[in-house]
């Protein structure tokens, strides 16, 4: 399965943050937030990873992740002109995907959950069509939703409908064959002029090739897309890491534990972040397992 990060957008919802630099590459407390997506791809065994940004940001992606040698990884890049849709990145990134079933995630959400890793997996392996991740809102009026039956099967998927029948929110992290590239090709741009998802996992519903997979008690989904919702993830982030003493999506320990890196690797990793405390975490990850 090859992986795809769509950090796109103007990030016009967080100006004057936004004005000089990408969104993804503000902090979610004390990393990047572009960190949060591809360690979802990691987690999920991909190495193969396409980051998709506007053509001013691709510089400073480029020097925070390089090529993803340095995590066992295979990085490239494509660039959005301008944002027209998730659905975009899709044909962005078909080259890319070639034959292969793809993991599509949004450069602004961050997930989080014990067995997470296991889940990303199981549900890679049993694909067939779209898998879609949902999660339980308290606002469904303010998203994509997708409707289940008594049997947890999806029958419906509606944006942001003025009646939810559901809570279920689909979440920014979308499994698809690699049929979808076709799919997405064929799509008109909606009255907002961009190539909607929902669309694409509308068609798929349609062919009774659709999942969704609730992502219930025991998990976490944000989108740091606002002021307020980064504020929120930094906070929760924030709280796990002082409770628990690890860190969320530390991309270099993920890799040291997935076997992309060896444990001399990851504390030359560290090493080189000096004294700070993310360095230091990391050279002790390294001991740990060495």
């Amino acid at each position: 399965m090859k992986g795809i990060v769509l950090a796109g957008g103007r990030g016009t919802r967080m100006y004057p943050s936004t004005l000089a630099m990408s969104k993804q590459l503000l902090t979610v407390y004390n990393k990047p937030m572009v960190y949060h997506p591809l360690s979802v791809l990691m987690l999920a065994g991909i190495r193969e990873i396409l980051v998709i940004s506007a053509p001013e940001s691709i510089p400073a992606l480029r020097m925070l992740l390089g090529d993803g040698s340095h995590l066992g990884l295979d990085i490239t890049y494509a660039v959005q002109e301008e944002p027209r849709g998730i659905a975009e990145a899709l044909i962005i990134g078909a080259d890319h995907i070639g034959d292969d079933p793809v993991a599509l995630v949004l450069g602004d959400n961050v997930f989080h959950g014990a067995g997470f890793p296991r889940l990303l997996r199981s549900a890679r392996d049993q694909l067939d069509g779209c898998t879609l991740f949902g999660y339980p809102v308290s606002d469904p009026e303010r998203y994509g939703i997708g409707e289940t039956d008594a049997e947890g099967n999806l029958v419906s998927l509606e944006e942001k409908p003025v009646e939810p029948r559901s809570d279920n929110a689909i979440t920014g992290l979308y499994y698809y064959e690699p049929d979808v590239v076709e799919i997405a090709r064929d799509l008109t741009p909606s009255e907002r002029g961009e190539l909607e998802i929902t669309h694409v996992n509308q068609i798929y519903l349609k062919q009774g090739r659709a999942r969704l997979i609730r992502l219930g008690r025991g998990y976490t989904w944000l989108d740091a897309g606002t002021h307020d919702s980064l504020l929120a993830a930094s906070q929760y982030v924030h709280v796990i890491e002082k409770r628990q003493g690890v860190r969320v999506a530390c991309v270099e320990e993920i890799a040291l534990r997935m076997g992309y890196i060896d444990a001399d690797h990851c504390h030359s990793l560290g090493t080189r972040m000096g004294n700070s405390d993310y360095g230091q975490y990391l050279i002790q990850v390294a001991q740990s397992v060495a």
